[in-house]
């Protein structure tokens, strides 16, 4: 997994790529609630991400959850493959804010 930061419009936006699994999604929790802690407006950016596994997405959930608490926004861009499918068959699809692409923000 790499994790690249950028600024878009009001977001911080978090580039994942390659795999979150059991042995690194530790870094995306610890990146995603200094952001947060930090008051930043989070965009989630899936677009160059292969795989997530359940610890990945309970990142993603105590993140949203955070987030939701101090009034943040939290959104995932680009979610496409098999990282949509872990979103689909956990139902989240419905909790998170999700777009296709950054024109629709």
């Amino acid at each position: 997994m790499e994790i690249s930061r950028t600024t878009f419009k009001q977001y911080e936006r978090l580039h994942l790529s390659g795999e979150i699994d059991l042995h690194n999604s530790s870094v995306l929790r610890e990146t995603l609630l200094g952001l947060l802690g930090g008051g930043e407006h989070v965009l989630v950016d899936f677009t160059q991400l292969a795989y997530i596994d359940s610890s990945g997405i309970a990142a993603l959930v105590e993140s949203f959850n955070v987030a939701k608490k101090q009034s943040l926004e939290f959104k995932i861009l680009g979610a496409t493959g098999s990282p949509l499918q872990v979103l689909e068959l956990t139902r989240l699809v419905s909790v998170f804010p999700m777009v296709e692409n950054e024109h629709n923000l």
